[in-house]
């Protein structure tokens, strides 16, 4: 548990005794009051024409700080979790396709808004930038791929789906730069900013930032997670511009997923022929749980609701079951839909309420600092006739790391109109198990230069690859390959070589597997 800070330790323990309910409270109720105190004390270094959009924003945070020392801890009571009713879940392939006929489909499409998560950088995998420029495909960045699936859509069917990016200001500049050589395109951009919010140290429960010169210091602050998307989303005026032009739902999804493209079928579902009498107001996309998404936050049904689940709320004794891919099938794939009315209903009712996860990290100075953020898809609960979709695993392609890269680069998939879709020539739909050595493939730059050219990987199934390792052009991996070089060794696969389920260790000996 964190340290309450030093002098309210001090101030409270001179009222009451520190044993008492009272002594925590009065703890708590200084813990707050130190802190909006040192936000106002920022607040006064900014120019007095942006205070006022500046207060609102730092209101919402010590909000959100009220509530997390409010909170007792992460952890849910377990035993109040319920059986998934047998409708909580939708199967995908009991869908139905809209008619094609075009004007059906764009009477549908003229209802939805395509939205975003731009605030990422792509510094974990070496990048300078916001990540959506990173190149993934035939040099088109997550950001060009879509725009072309937003387009071909406008155009095939004389829509006019905008494409709204929700930013960080860390991505917010660049993508600003960027996103003008789309101007001839057929699709109408918006982009907004989500909150900037200050880091407190861990050890006195204050702001670290000296002053809102955010550029001077970028590591005092921090965006809160996507969660925050709601209230900024409506302060930026969007939101209600939106349901003035008649739209109906926003399609959500992370930029660097791949497989969020608009889906026709769930869209003819919530506003096409098949739209139920009650309109579904939040509509996740779970997929099947594997071995490889049991950190995944999954759904649960809670007090009559159904809700997303995360790792950070299971009680330590219960995260075994957590991760039981029997006990819960299904994982978020963070593409979500959401009835635009009913966001501004709960934000105007102030139903909103997001768990808190507490993000612990440690600044380049060695400085503990804590960041309090919230996760879209965990207002689930605060809907009403909210309903999970099982999608096939195609609709869930992340890239987060090289592992991914190497899969969206590959012959394993072709693109079209933006979209990658996954070769017929693959057997199977699941795509292969790829794990390549952080020290020497993590970057995307040093990842690039150890493959002549992307390998053939249709009839793969796992590849690991551990050390100094480079691939000569026209490669070929199938079944399971494991190619190790031990510390101080470099393996060299030569052009034009088939690997068939073999093991390749630092003295370049091929074993069969």
């Amino acid at each position: 548990m964190l340290d309450i800070p030093q002098e309210a330790k001090i101030r409270g323990h001179q009222r009451a005794p520190s044993d008492s309910k009272e002594f925590h409270e009065l703890t708590k109720r200084d813990a707050l009051r130190l802190l909006e105190n040192d936000v106002d004390r920022l607040l006064q270094t900014t120019e007095p024409a942006h205070r006022p959009a500046l207060q609102a924003e730092m209101n919402r945070f010590a909000e959100l700080f009220g509530r997390f020392l409010q909170e007792e801890g992460p952890a849910l009571d377990w035993n109040k979790i319920q059986k998934l009713p047998e409708n909580a879940v939708m199967n995908y392939s009991n869908l139905k396709s809209p008619k094609n006929e075009q004007n059906e489909i764009r009477n549908m499409l003229d209802k939805l808004v395509v939205i975003k998560l731009n605030g990422g950088l792509g510094t974990s995998m070496g990048c300078h930038g916001p990540k959506s420029v990173i190149p993934v495909r035939s040099d088109l960045t997550f950001l060009d791929l879509t725009v072309q699936q937003i387009e071909h859509l406008n155009k095939t069917y004389d829509a006019n789906v905008p494409l709204v990016l929700m930013n960080s200001f860390n991505t917010d500049e660049d993508t600003e730069k960027i996103v003008r050589k789309y101007k001839g395109f057929r699709v109408q951009i918006h982009t907004f900013n989500q909150s900037c919010f200050p880091r407190i140290s861990r050890e006195h429960f204050l702001p670290v930032a000296k002053d809102f010169d955010i550029e001077k210091d970028m590591e005092a602050w921090y965006p809160p997670g996507h969660g925050d998307f709601y209230d900024t989303f409506r302060n930026s005026g969007l939101l209600k511009k939106f349901i003035g032009e008649g739209r109906e739902y926003c399609f959500l999804s992370n930029i660097d997923n791949l497989g969020a493209t608009v889906d026709l079928n769930i869209l003819n579902k919530l506003v096409g022929e098949e739209r139920a009498s009650t309109p579904f107001e939040f509509v996740m996309e779970v997929t099947d749980k594997t071995r490889a998404d049991v950190k995944g936050g999954t759904l649960i049904q809670m007090e009559n609701k159904l809700r997303l689940l995360e790792i950070a709320q299971v009680p330590k004794e219960h995260v075994d079951d957590f991760k039981s891919v029997k006990t819960f099938k299904f994982f978020n794939t963070n593409n979500i839909w959401a009835n635009l009315s009913a966001i501004d209903r709960v934000l105007r009712e102030r139903t909103l309420n997001m768990e808190i996860i507490v993000n612990n990290k440690t600044l380049e100075n060695g400085l503990r600092v804590i960041q309090l953020e919230t996760a879209v898809g965990a207002a689930m609960k605060c809907f009403d006739g909210a309903i999970g979709i099982n999608v096939p695993r195609s609709r869930f392609l992340p890239v987060k790391k090289s592992s991914d890269l190497l899969l969206v680069m590959s012959n394993l998939y072709t693109l079209k109109n933006g979209s990658l879709v996954m070769s017929p020539q693959r057997m199977f739909p699941t795509t292969p198990l790829v794990k390549l050595g952080e020290n020497h493939f993590s970057k995307v730059k040093e990842f690039l230069g150890r493959f002549a050219n992307i390998p053939d990987i249709i009839e793969l199934d796992h590849l690991t690859v551990s050390g100094d390792v480079t691939f000569g052009r026209g490669v070929s991996l199938r079944g399971t390959v494991i190619i190790i070089a031990n510390h101080g060794d470099r393996i060299d696969i030569p052009a034009g070589a088939i690997l068939e389920n073999k093991i390749v260790s630092g003295n370049m000996r091929i074993l069969d597997h």
